[in-house]
């Protein structure tokens, strides 16, 4: 089976990684890559964002399954574009609004009763100022569209939550991403996040994680595309997990049935854990990154497999075979605790430089990988090429033992500027004791 990979950064990486390791794979390939993916895939010289170009290369190339790893593919309609004969991992457009439109996806939930945050939409400024002035602080600002998980503000006051609509609607820092903003309740607890493969009908979930959005410790500072993650999350009891499903998971699968668009693919719920019970902070809908980095490595099985049914709707034939009920990720799983840190290039998530040497990188075994995301190779010296450059990944039976394998590994990493956070998996340690 020839298999191609859309997208370049960490979380195509650890994609590539564990899809070479199926039986099934005669080829990987890999659109653009990055430093790290040349040592398990063939870099495919397509843009990402080419629709046009996949297309072509798929047919031209007989691709027997292509898996989306970005965002804004799908966003544009690249699964609706699939002949029958090539099978792709992902949901339709219409679909894929749960993460372009966070107003779509507010009122899909508020549609099929899944708990979530109050909120209110403004495609004006003034309108969404006036809002502002007669809400309590602390509130959420969030671009209705794609932002690379970077378009949600945390405001302490009023003043900030201004700040951040002029910055969304007047000064468009994130393009078109900006013309609705959400205006939502803060909702306090503990975040995590949930991801389900599924055809539709039938899912499974794979490990609970917990992400860090925040640029500095103790989750200060602005949130970033993530900068480490852990797995399985503690905090994510077996019969918490089956009430997220059961109250989250399930009814948005059967409304967006219900309306024609069968969600396939990944579904991820980014939830907080409050004193009211879980609820939904946004949907993503690709795996999530740094989570999947995290998440794979856990993995006992074969993730192509997953993905075919998926695909192909047979998630419930295989189901059955295997006696799986949805929240029985154990049964998929290694025993132990995975943990992934993030080494970032300073002045990320704002300004950065590129090119920087990066040396040092600690050999890989069993219970280390390191997942390459903003790198490249340039005559035989490997250079620093994105906000976030590489991710170590830890495993072990303790989830200390994992920090402390993928910390070594960070610290042993060399470029200028290297910048990450030191209290990845506070709150599980915490938690564990």
């Amino acid at each position: 089976m020839k298999v191609l990979i859309i997208g370049n950064g960490g979380r195509e990486h650890a994609l590539a990684w564990k899809i070479r390791q199926s039986p099934h794979v005669s080829w990987l390939g890999v659109t653009t890559g990055n430093g790290g993916t040349t040592s398990v895939a063939e870099t495919v010289d397509v843009d990402s964002n080419d629709l046009d170009g996949i297309i072509k290369y798929v047919k031209e190339n007989d691709i027997h399954l292509t898996v989306v790893g970005p965002e804004a593919p799908l966003a544009e309609g690249l699964v609706d574009r699939f002949e029958s004969q090539h099978f792709i991992f992902g949901p339709v457009k219409a679909a894929a609004m749960l993460e372009s439109s966070k107003s779509f996806a507010k009122k899909l939930m508020e549609e099929a009763g899944v708990p979530t945050g109050r909120f209110r939409t403004f495609s004006s400024a003034l309108e969404a100022r006036e809002y502002i002035n007669t809400q309590r602080s602390p509130m959420v600002v969030k671009a209705s569209g794609l932002a690379a998980g970077k378009g949600v503000f945390v405001c302490a006051s009023r003043e900030e939550a201004m700040n951040s609509v002029d910055a969304i609607m007047e000064r468009k820092i994130f393009g078109d991403s900006g013309t609705e903003v959400i205006i939502e309740e803060f909702l306090d607890g503990e975040e995590v996040s949930l991801l389900a493969i599924t055809d539709g009908t039938n899912y499974i979930m794979l490990p609970p994680s917990q992400d860090h959005k925040r640029i500095r410790e103790g989750d200060h500072g602005p949130n970033t595309g993530g900068m480490g993650a852990y797995a399985p999350a503690p905090v994510m009891a077996d019969e918490l997990l089956k009430e997220c499903c059961e109250t989250i998971i399930e009814p948005v699968l059967n409304i967006m049935k219900e309306k024609g668009i069968p969600y396939k693919g990944v579904l991820y719920a980014g939830l907080m854990l409050t004193s009211e019970g879980p609820k939904v902070l946004e949907f993503n809908c690709r795996f999530g990154d740094p989570e999947t980095q995290a998440i794979l490595p856990l993995l006992s099985v074969d993730l192509v497999d997953l993905m075919l049914v998926s695909a192909t709707g047979k998630m419930g034939e295989m189901m059955k075979a295997l006696n799986l009920q949805p929240y029985n990720w154990h049964r998929l799983a290694k025993p132990g605790y995975s943990a992934t840190v993030i080494a970032a290039a300073y002045g990320y998530p704002g300004k950065y430089e590129k090119g920087k040497v990066i040396t040092g990188l600690t050999p890989e075994t069993e219970e280390l990988r390191l997942f390459h995301a903003g790198t490249k190779w340039d005559s035989g010296r490997l250079l620093t090429n994105g906000g976030r450059v590489i991710a170590a990944t830890g495993l072990d039976l303790t989830l200390q033992g994992a920090l402390n394998k993928a910390y070594r590994a960070i610290n042993g990493m060399q470029f200028e500027g290297k910048t990450f956070r030191k209290d990845i998996g506070w709150r599980a340690l915490q938690r564990l004791g």
